[in-house]
């Protein structure tokens, strides 16, 4: 096991990160908060934690690989690169304007850092899988991560996938749910209920863990044992919160595909303990 960061220090870089997700997204004018705000805390334990990866060197073959499958909470992942050092943060302020490399959804052809293109639901896994054979094909050790949506799993193509998986006993993949139970239309049991959840992914074969989505502990401890696994694939079912870190976001369908206004904004990054510092994104460095 690699030295663990420090969870306190963990836990200040999430409302660092909450409050640049807001700020982008309400410069923005559009895009996802809900989802981007659930899916922070499973980011930083896979980039400040668990992947191999070389920000000064994105393409270096020894790297992990990880897919964003549910593409539309790429603000929060475009946030993690970000502060990882992939590039520099004033550079989040163009999320979705015409020209940024920051589309509305990862666009790999924009920016080099990303493994794929993403957006419609269900093909991750699938991607992480052909990925993943590829390297045992070739006796490579890199691991390969994907995060999922809730939602997504009322996708047909996802357990396809699952299948594929332990077919092929391709125990370098670890599928990860973001179970934040809501989605676009409400919430997911009365959309089409996916329960019980585990039990299904342990029928396909899958070695299955829940752990409590926004504890850095419980996710690097997930993260770990995953690795540890031989023959068959891994998914950690995360337990999260929609819109977590803002009390009026929290649990609320409303929030799913729209941002802040700049009274709310304001409200927001106050309860996370941080002033709207718009200008200190603006002269970040390199």
């Amino acid at each position: 096991m690699i030295n663990r960061p420090d969870i306190k220090e963990l836990e200040k870089k999430a409302k660092e990160i909450r409050k640049d997700i807001l700020i982008m997204l309400e410069r923005a004018g559009s895009g996802h908060s809900g989802g981007s705000l659930s899916v922070v805390e499973i980011l930083m334990a896979l980039f400040y934690y668990k992947m191999r990866h070389h920000p000064k060197e994105p393409d270096c073959e020894e790297r992990d690989r990880f897919f964003l499958s549910k593409g539309h909470v790429c603000p929060a992942l475009y946030t993690v690169l970000a502060h990882a050092g992939y590039f520099p943060r004033k550079e989040l302020l163009t999320l979705r304007k015409f020209g940024s490399r920051l589309q509305g959804h990862p666009d790999k052809n924009k920016l080099p850092c990303l493994e794929s293109s993403s957006g419609s639901l269900g093909q991750g896994l699938s991607l992480a899988n052909g990925t993943a054979l590829a390297f045992k094909m070739d006796k490579k050790p890199n691991r390969v991560y994907c995060l999922m949506s809730d939602g997504e799993q009322q996708e047909g193509q996802i357990w396809e996938a699952a299948m594929t998986g332990v077919h092929y006993k391709l125990d370098n993949v670890c599928g990860i749910i973001d179970y934040n139970k809501l989605q676009i239309d409400g919430f997911v049991k009365d959309v089409k209920n996916i329960e019980p959840l585990a039990d299904k992914w342990k029928a396909f074969g899958w070695h299955v863990l829940e752990v409590e989505g926004h504890s850095f502990k419980e996710l690097m401890d997930g993260l770990d044992e995953a690795e540890t696994v031989k023959g068959k694939p891994t998914c950690i079912i995360a337990h999260t919160v929609k819109g977590k870190g803002v009390s009026f976001m929290e649990n609320r369908v409303e929030w799913h595909g729209v941002p802040p206004k700049k009274d709310q904004l304001d409200l927001a990054l106050k309860e996370l303990v941080l002033e709207p510092t718009e200008e200190q994104m603006e002269h970040a460095e390199a």
